[in-house]
């Protein structure tokens, strides 16, 4: 398995410095200040990114789980809500969920979407976090 890749550059003090954080592939590269983590300034923050990666692993792992039992999804579509409380701590991650799946009851969904929000490698790595996922299933 291929070892993944992300750097970050942070110059000056905590309030008033800023930093630029970057994927290894070369495909994000954003910047990032105190206002941008903890307040509501233009720029990214890491919750933001650990966010975007959650989403995309939890929708990839679904899919595999869907698959393999037989239901092999149209669509999932994926959206992460990163709580970072005091501390600061990150205590709750939200994952809201929209799947399009042919042929797949409810409770065998629901029951896939349960073992996807603990098996995926982002969710395990974050297993002192409270992860919450509220499921859809479109027809």
């Amino acid at each position: 398995m291929p070892i993944r890749n992300a750097h970050a550059v942070w110059n000056g003090t905590l309030r008033e410095g800023s930093g630029t954080m970057k994927l290894g592939s070369g495909m994000f590269e954003g910047p990032f200040t105190f206002a941008s983590r903890f307040e509501s300034a233009q720029g990214t923050n890491p919750e933001e990114l650990l966010g975007a990666a959650h989403a995309g692993c939890f929708s990839m792992f679904l899919a595999a789980q869907l698959t393999k039992a037989g239901f092999p999804p149209q669509r999932i579509e994926t959206t992460a809500r990163v709580h970072l409380g005091d501390g600061p701590t990150i205590n709750l991650i939200e994952l809201d969920t929209t799947a399009t799946v042919p042929n797949v009851d409810e409770a065998k969904f629901l029951e896939l979407v349960d073992v996807s929000k603990k098996g995926c490698p982002v969710s395990k790595a974050l297993a002192s976090v409270e992860i919450k996922v509220n499921a859809k299933l479109v027809r």
